[in-house]
């Protein structure tokens, strides 16, 4: 269209039928077919507006961008003049899915978390949020909430990833039982929670079957679900697994939401105007060949020496893209940078989902773990008003969002 070619002129790079993605995949369905893709513009090339056409704009200082959800409300008030309901997470982190279900229509009684620096982010984004200094679930007690709308949380991921070994309920930090413990005190009308792809390996599928038999006992309707964030505008290979419980009353009332969209936005149009912001040279032909969705990131864990993109493969992966995997970089590339940059820890939070205002806590190794460990705030945002739509009984569309 005439808006996308003046918007590409603007950064002086060719319509998008020239940039096509690097190495089709299935997980996100590019194909042959992306140049036919036409995004609606605003602004620039690279603030392709992909949500719903209700939703509010993100501004910052350098671009017009439509975020996967609009900018969060300092009040904390949710996108929805619907019943705001009551929710707890264990595990919140940085507050990736914390704030995708403010956004769903959640009011947070209490998050809780162990890691100090991940508290602290929670505080400085939200600080009427109430975050316990104690953050052990294990020695948190559910009997003070009980008949919240909904527990949620992250259980954590290494006891089921292959990098952790797959040790499952033989690993400490599995705290799937502590979940289960916080499930019968607090019974809440709904669960949810999030963890990585291997939990539905079939070494998994006794561990899986016990929790379905425990939630079935206490009244629950329970299913697990992988989910792909790049089917909800994260610009990332991020496939997660979401399991999600509710009373037997209103388990039928639960749809799942469907794919958004098709193609997921690129690393350039998430974040070549954070590349090009002290006018790096290069950024232009960088711009085309980050053509793609990214790999995975990887928080890592205190285990791990320093912020990095990963392992050999997902750097490889990055290097594809035009990025150097193997470490983030405290500002964009200079004018005359030459090579292939780092991305920021701004750049970073990006790509997992998060708008620009939410800030992190902690020196950039930290920073990046908590948002490298992150749900994606989009995809929390979808699955959570799907769960907001059957226990308030309102109408909602297949792409996650409430319908007025």
């Amino acid at each position: 269209s005439a808006k996308r070619k003046l918007a590409a002129k603007k950064f002086s790079i060719k319509p998008s039928q020239n940039c096509f993605p690097i190495s089709p995949r299935k997980t996100h369905r590019h194909g042959s077919n992306t140049a036919s893709k036409v995004y609606s513009i605003r602004e620039n090339a690279l603030g392709a507006a992909l949500m719903p056409l209700q939703a509010a704009p993100f501004r910052n200082s350098k671009v017009s961008r439509l975020l996967p959800f609009p900018a969060p409300q300092s009040s904390g008030t949710a996108i929805s003049s619907q019943p705001t309901l009551r929710s707890i997470e264990i595990c919140a982190g940085a507050g990736g899915q914390a704030l995708g279900l403010e956004r769903a229509g959640f009011e947070h009684v209490a998050l809780v978390e162990v890691d100090p620096q991940a508290q602290a982010t929670l505080r400085l984004n939200r600080p009427h949020w109430n975050v316990p200094e104690n953050g052990d679930i294990r020695q948190f007690s559910g009997r003070p909430f009980q008949g919240i709308d909904l527990l949620a949380g992250g259980v954590p991921c290494p006891p089921f990833s292959v990098a952790g070994k797959q040790l499952g309920k033989r690993d400490e930090r599995d705290l799937f039982p502590e979940a289960l413990r916080l499930i019968a005190e607090i019974k809440p009308r709904a669960v949810m929670l999030e963890n990585v792809r291997g939990l539905l390996d079939s070494v998994f599928d006794g561990y899986r079957a016990a929790i379905l038999r425990e939630l079935k006992s206490l009244g629950y309707t329970a299913e697990w679900r992988l989910l792909n964030a790049s089917d909800f505008g994260v610009p990332q290979l991020r496939p997660r697994v979401v399991f999600v419980a509710l009373s037997e009353g209103m388990a039928s009332r639960f749809l799942w939401p469907e794919p958004r969209f098709d193609p997921p936005p690129t690393v350039a149009e998430t974040i070549g105007d954070l590349i090009a912001e002290r006018g790096w040279l290069g950024a232009a032909e960088w711009m085309k060949t980050a053509c793609d969705i990214a790999p995975t990131l990887v928080g890592g864990s205190r285990k791990h020496g320093g912020p990095d993109l990963g392992p050999t493969r997902a750097r490889a992966a990055w290097a594809a893209l035009g990025v150097d995997g193997k470490g983030i970089a405290d500002q964009s590339p200079a004018p005359d940078f030459v090579g292939l940059p780092r991305l920021t820890i701004p750049m970073v939070a990006r790509l997992q989902g998060f708008p620009d205002s939410w800030v992190f806590s902690g020196r950039k190794t930290a920073q990046y773990r908590q948002i490298g460990n992150a749900f994606p705030p989009p995809v929390a945002q979808a699955v959570g008003s799907h769960i907001h739509a059957a226990l308030t009984a309102e109408a909602c569309n297949a792409s996650g969002f409430r319908r007025a």
